[in-house]
């Protein structure tokens, strides 16, 4: 095993200790979900600005999510090895001076060798904040403790794009990094002067193969799903490539992490944990249903729709405030033990994919903002319904020295879920764009009579046929955008029956601690 199941003490708090400690962990989370989505919107002006090409400025992003990736299931023996508030300040530490060397970055190849720097740092923010603050609550508040953790880890990637797209419109570029300094020396005076370690640091010597598989099965299965559709898949030799080195490094470092080492750095024993299996599998539906629908909303909002980037973060901040009004009372009534948590996230669930295939129905070219405030509304609620119940479900559910696997596990869930979500509907996108291209272009023949009597009041061949291609495009555009939604409404179904591999939550204030399956 990776750490030896001793009894953790007890570091909860309570007052203005609690208080400062949470506003700390949620400065720190922010600053990482923010991350998230926040260099999407200002990816184009920084191509710009650096003189970079698509391909180069699409590192800036895919350099910082295979970083964070890999470190993401070494935070709990990370905490284990160095103690978690040791681990936790230096993560916000070089977190926040990586967002500085990214705002500095004078080229291209600066900005992605900083931001896989950042990624490093960044990958345990998430987990080793949400097991802290399950631990600095008291047990009975578990369920206040995961609702303060889902306004920064739902709402953050939500909210991304409306505070990059306003940094970027009114100062520069370079902000949507430095907005990092002030919440990361706050977060970092916190967690150093006041947050306290569960249990003492032990020299854990470090699974030097372990790691070494884990980077190369983890990082090659992320560069595919971040770059696949721009290589064309299994049709370009570096994806083959990577597709076998990804399923034998994770296969290799399987066997390796449960049968050839003592001490491995990833416990995947922690899986007998039922809670933690059937969490991982929601947390991967979750991610799923809810970076797609950040990526390909604001898509299609700003090239079908013309919206700016201020306008579209706005559209996707009405679904963040609706999770944000909610979690509080989502929060409430899961941790009452009144009602099975399964229920919640069956609604939750339903409402995401009604929202989806609403969306798809009404995806025209002219859409206004209004328009799509319902669907956006129905998808905020769905998600407010998600997150916390589950993660009440499974930090309750699992002694206190497992949390940190369980939360490490949850959130690398959430990250490939999210990634497989976004590879496919980017695939998507681009498939049913070419196709609805090339079923709308059959009919555009000389003989047409549509067509002659654009050439008739244009009186000009050559612009009739212009003006034709260009209405193909949009409307080729506006039905993959239609097929896209339609396809996560569908996705969401079709996950849903994995709500029930999740243990049913009794009733009480608190769940039982589950002993693990032998």
């Amino acid at each position: 095993m990776a750490t030896e199941l001793i009894k953790d003490r007890d570091v909860s708090e309570q007052g203005a200790r609690l208080i400062l400690i949470t506003l700390g962990i949620i400065a720190a989370t922010l600053m990482q979900t923010l991350d998230s989505t926040i260099v999407n919107v200002a990816l184009p002006t920084i191509q710009g600005n650096l003189g970079a090409t698509q391909e180069q400025g699409a590192w800036v992003v895919t350099g910082y999510i295979i970083s964070a990736v890999i470190v993401i299931p070494l935070t709990p023996w990370l905490q284990a090895r160095f103690g978690r508030r040791q681990y936790y300040s230096v993560a916000i530490i070089g977190f926040t001076i990586a967002s500085v060397l990214c705002g500095i970055a004078g080229s291209i190849d600066q900005l992605v060798l900083y931001r896989i720097l950042q990624g490093l740092f960044g990958g345990g923010l998430i987990a080793t904040g949400q097991a802290s603050l399950r631990d600095t609550f008291p047990r009975h508040l578990l369920g206040a403790s995961q609702a303060v953790f889902a306004l920064g880890a739902i709402v953050g990637p939500s909210v991304g794009p409306t505070v990059g797209g306003w940094l970027t419109d009114n100062y520069s570029w370079n902000w949507v990094f430095f907005i990092n300094v002030v919440p990361g020396i706050f977060a970092t005076t916190v967690v150093l002067t006041m947050m306290r370690n569960p249990s003492d640091p032990k020299p854990i010597p470090v699974d030097a193969l372990g790691l070494g598989l884990l980077a190369l099965g983890l990082g090659s299965l992320q560069y595919i799903l971040d770059e696949g559709q721009r290589n064309d898949w299994l049709d370009a030799p570096i994806i083959r490539v990577l597709a076998f080195t990804a399923v034998a490094g994770l296969a290799a470092f399987i066997c390796w992490e449960l049968w050839g080492t003592k001490r491995p750095i990833v416990d995947l024993r922690a899986f007998k944990y039922r809670a933690i299996a059937a969490g991982s599998a929601l947390g991967f539906a979750i991610g799923s249903v809810l970076f797609g629908a950040t990526v390909i909303l604001p898509q299609y909002v700003q090239t079908i729709l013309g919206f700016t980037a201020t306008l579209s973060g706005e559209l996707i901040f009405v679904r963040a405030a609706f999770i944000a009004l909610l979690t509080p009372f989502i929060a409430r009534l899961a941790g009452s033990g009144k009602i099975d948590t399964r229920i919640l996230l069956v609604v939750g669930f339903t409402l995401i994919g009604v929202s989806q295939i609403w969306l798809g129905y009404i995806t025209t070219s002219q859409n206004d903002f209004n328009s799509l405030l319902g669907p956006a509304i129905m998808a905020g609620v769905g998600l407010a319904m998600l997150f916390v119940p589950i993660s009440i479900a499974v930090m309750g559910a699992v002694p206190q020295e497992v949390v940190p696997k369980a939360a490490a596990f949850q959130s690398l869930s959430l990250q490939l879920g999210g990634s497989f979500s976004t590879a496919a509907l980017i695939t998507l996108l681009a498939r049913r764009n070419a196709f609805h291209q090339s079923v709308l272009a059959q009919d555009a023949t000389p003989g047409n009579a549509a067509l002659q009597i654009l050439i008739q009041q244009t009186h000009s061949a050559s612009a009739a046929i212009g003006n034709l291609y260009q209405q193909i495009l949009t409307q080729a555009g506006v039905m993959a955008y239609a097929d896209a939604q339609w396809a996560l409404g569908a996705l969401t179904f079709v996950l849903l029956p994995l709500v029930f591999v999740l243990p049913r939550r009794r009733k009480g204030d608190t769940a039982p601690v589950e002993v693990p399956a032998e």
